[in-house]
């Protein structure tokens, strides 16, 4: 039966309506959306290798990026160790993201402290290091926050932070806002969901 021309101007519309509203449909994230909110990843650190790096060496992955210290006594290990069991259960899809663990105490955290520290947690972890002005720069690019408490009298004192985990997508771009009680079933599936994406495009 042929179909009157009405109908097949119609019928082609409205398909190409829902093929706009498919190209234009947003991933369900589950973590906080903060596309558009954020600026673009810009850094220039040493990693703990002692090498000079940028923002444009991690292109191509998908990254999370969270400040903290090697003297942490507690929301750092717990986040990292957080960290490592999501990068676990994407299995091979982990190979396509990469921790940053930018140190907020930079008097104390050498590449080498860096190094040891973090790959304790997670082999695809990063230590990246470098000047209170660069760090500080970084931060406030994020809007992250960070202070140094009075010294303890023994030399030791603790560094209080923001707890936020940025992720970036392949592009160096801030897509999602996590903390560290974000469900691993959330991460996971959004992480997948942002690796996905760049294989895509």
């Amino acid at each position: 039966m042929k179909l009157p021309r009405a109908w097949v101007l119609a019928l082609g519309f409205t398909l190409a309506l829902l093929a706009g509203c498919h190209r234009d449909a947003q991933p369900a994230w589950r973590l906080t959306d903060v596309s558009g909110h954020l600026p673009d990843l810009a850094f220039k650190l040493t990693d703990d290798n002692g090498k000079s790096v940028t923002d444009a060496d991690y292109r191509g992955k998908v990254l999370l990026v969270y400040f903290g210290y090697t003297h942490c006594p507690d929301v750092c290990p717990l986040t990292l160790a957080q960290l490592h069991v999501v990068m676990q259960r994407l299995g091979g899809k982990a190979d396509n993201v990469s921790i940053l663990f930018v140190s907020v105490d930079p008097a104390r955290d050498t590449p080498q402290t860096m190094h040891a520290y973090v790959n304790a947690f997670d082999k695809r972890a990063v230590g990246l290091v470098g000047p209170d002005k660069d760090i500080e720069a970084l931060a406030k690019r994020l809007r992250s926050a960070y202070t140094r408490e009075p010294d303890k009298g023994d030399g030791a004192y603790d560094v209080s932070h923001s707890s936020a985990i940025y992720l970036f997508d392949r592009d160096g771009k801030a897509r999602l806002l996590a903390t560290p009680s974000a469900s691993q079933d959330d991460m996971v599936h959004d992480l997948s969901l942002l690796i996905d994406l760049g294989a895509k495009a």
